[in-house]
């Protein structure tokens, strides 16, 4: 399930007064009020069931937020990236703030309420301080569901071994990521770029991995991408992954190899994780063989791809030794 799935749409202040109000009034609706005691309950269970039902609804959207200090590490860069955690974190306060505020308010307009005479005034009075404390918090309800409305967006990336395919467009990526998985890619939408996040899952000795290929990130120069998409490109270092890079000497994509090589270089220099250099169409006639190039495949008749699998497992678990092997005993840290 997708880590922002399950956050609702979140209400505005007018939208939460009116709810709760009204089911004040409809709970106390063809009741008979007879004597002065059922009256003076009568207004404490209006006021009761209106902030219940503004903790609730205020209780429920902090908690279906996921914890942002727990979030995994790729996500919590691309949630900073494109709302700020800070800025979530404050707002989330406020409306939790607004939820224990409403509580005490009415516990103290309930005792006010048996305390006066006529209890009506008092009532509409709590309802005003109640309407007035959601309506504080208005700006961070509508900050939340902008925010929310961005990060449902966000594909689906498991915490797992994971293959980032870089390159330019029409290089034969997506037909690599549909051959090694058996399936049609999954393609989710990426508040990124205009295309949608190619997302594919294999398993190899047991384990599962992930092959990943972001349209708009990483098949163009920097110079042409924005503050945000490069913001998106360091996020991707915190997946458990290594690039695989792939050319087309054939140049069918539309894109001379000096130009591929530049964007090459661009990655290699930006990114500090593994890279494995492939060619891709090899079954081409107009394919021309490069030095520099680790592997030659074709994604059409699949040469080279078990070889190029095989390189890629290895890369995988080269980093995680150097990864473990760098991380400080805890031992010696004492």
């Amino acid at each position: 399930m997708m880590i922002f799935e399950k956050i609702h749409t979140v209400p505005t202040s007018d939208e939460l007064i009116n709810k709760s109000f009204k089911r004040a009034a409809r709970a106390m609706s063809g009741k008979t009020i007879e004597d002065r005691e059922s009256r003076f309950k009568a207004n404490e269970s209006m006021l009761l069931t209106a902030a219940n039902i503004f903790t609730d609804n205020l209780a429920n959207i902090v908690r279906r937020f996921p914890s942002f200090d727990q979030l995994p590490r790729f996500y919590y860069e691309l949630t900073d990236i494109l709302v700020g955690v800070e800025k979530l974190k404050m707002s989330l306060a406020s409306v939790d703030w607004a939820s224990r505020k409403i509580h005490e308010v009415a516990r103290s307009y309930v005792g006010k309420i048996r305390d006066s005479d006529i209890p009506e005034p008092v009532r509409k009075e709590a309802f005003g301080r109640l309407a007035s404390i959601i309506k504080s918090i208005n700006k961070d309800l509508l900050f939340l569901n902008k925010a929310r409305n961005i990060l449902r967006k966000l594909p689906d990336v498991q915490d797992e071994p994971t293959i980032v395919i870089a390159g330019y467009p029409n290089v034969g990526k997506s037909s690599f990521v549909s051959r090694i998985t058996g399936a049609t890619p999954e393609i989710a939408s990426y508040p990124f770029t205009t295309k949608g996040v190619t997302i594919g899952h294999f398993t190899r000795n047991g384990v599962r991995y992930q092959v990943m290929d972001t349209p708009g990130l990483l098949d163009r120069p920097m110079s042409e991408r924005n503050y945000i998409e490069r913001q998106a490109i360091t996020a991707i270092h915190f997946l458990d992954a290594v690039v695989l890079f792939m050319i087309d000497p054939s140049e069918s994509c539309g894109y001379e190899i000096e130009d591929q090589k530049r964007l090459l270089t661009e990655i290699r220099e930006n990114f500090e994780l593994p890279l494995l250099l492939v060619a891709n169409k090899a079954d081409r006639p107009e394919f021309q063989k490069m030095d520099e190039v680790e592997r030659n495949i074709s994604t059409i008749t699949g040469e080279g791809i078990e070889e190029v699998m095989d390189r890629l497992m290895e890369m995988i678990e080269e980093k995680r030794l150097l990864s473990s092997s760098e991380e400080p005993d805890e031992e010696s840290s004492i």
